[in-house]
């Protein structure tokens, strides 16, 4: 098997409703090595797991998540528009995520997604946790927000933290280095044998998103980036293990 970790994207998204319990318990069943997710705020500032800053597009809610309660978002269906077979999945907390995680070894790919909507205090309370739960050494930050990943390395060091771009940028080894980053978390279509190389020469971890055709799979293998980070973990696995 191939030294590239596995990342299912918003768990196992590609065959269950993104972000939700069972697509990361479904991530850990089908070989995934760990998962990635998103993390905002609600109205009574409780950690919650969703990609978008609305609820449109995933539950069967409307408006923004900053502008419900807990209480209030938990009402909101999350898998059916999925599948009707999803259908009572419910927007999970992070703490419950970490949970189902703590006793295993899972990589936990945290984006706070904090470059749209300013959600203050958002860093300190998702080290919180991970300090609560002991999940320092496999728990990776990340954010498009880079002055967020500067916070979070005053926050706690020891914590691994990603940038993520979505864009060509310019000797990437160069920036990730003046930032004081751990990892480099480009989309894929931006890499290439020179940029990975120079990446690797000062040592920064790459971490790719978001990897689902076979062939870029296979590209990104050939690359040997770090980690790679797909919808379908069960087909990268399979690539993986050839």
């Amino acid at each position: 098997m191939k030294n590239i970790l596995n990342i299912a994207h918003r768990g196992d998204s590609g065959d269950f409703p993104e972000n939700t319990m069972i697509a990361f318990k479904k991530a850990l069943e089908n070989g995934a090595d760990g998962i990635e997710l998103d993390v905002q705020l609600s109205k009574d500032l409780e950690l919650v797991v969703i990609h978008d800053e609305t609820l449109d597009r995933t539950t069967d809610g409307l408006g923004y998540v900053k502008d419900y309660t807990y209480e209030e978002l938990l009402k909101f269906d999350a898998g059916y528009k999925f599948s009707k077979e999803f259908k009572g999945e419910s927007i999970p907390k992070l703490e419950d995520v970490l949970k189902l995680f703590v006793n295993n070894d899972f990589i936990l790919n945290i984006e706070l997604k904090n470059s749209i909507i300013n959600y203050e205090g958002l860093e300190e309370k998702v080290y919180k946790l991970i300090e609560k739960y002991n999940l320092e050494d496999r728990v990776i930050v990340s954010s498009f927000n880079h002055y967020s990943i500067k916070k979070c390395m005053s926050i706690n060091n020891k914590v691994k933290v990603g940038a993520l771009v979505d864009s060509c940028i310019f000797e990437p080894q160069d920036y990730i280095k003046s930032i004081g980053a751990d990892c480099y978390h480009p989309e894929f279509n931006s890499l290439n044998k020179e940029v990975v190389k120079k990446l690797k020469d000062k040592k920064i971890k790459i971490n790719t998103y978001t990897v689902n055709k076979e062939k870029d799979l296979k590209n990104m293998i050939d690359l040997e980036v770090d980690m790679i980070i797909t919808n379908y973990p069960k087909k990268l696995k399979e690539l993986l293990e050839m």
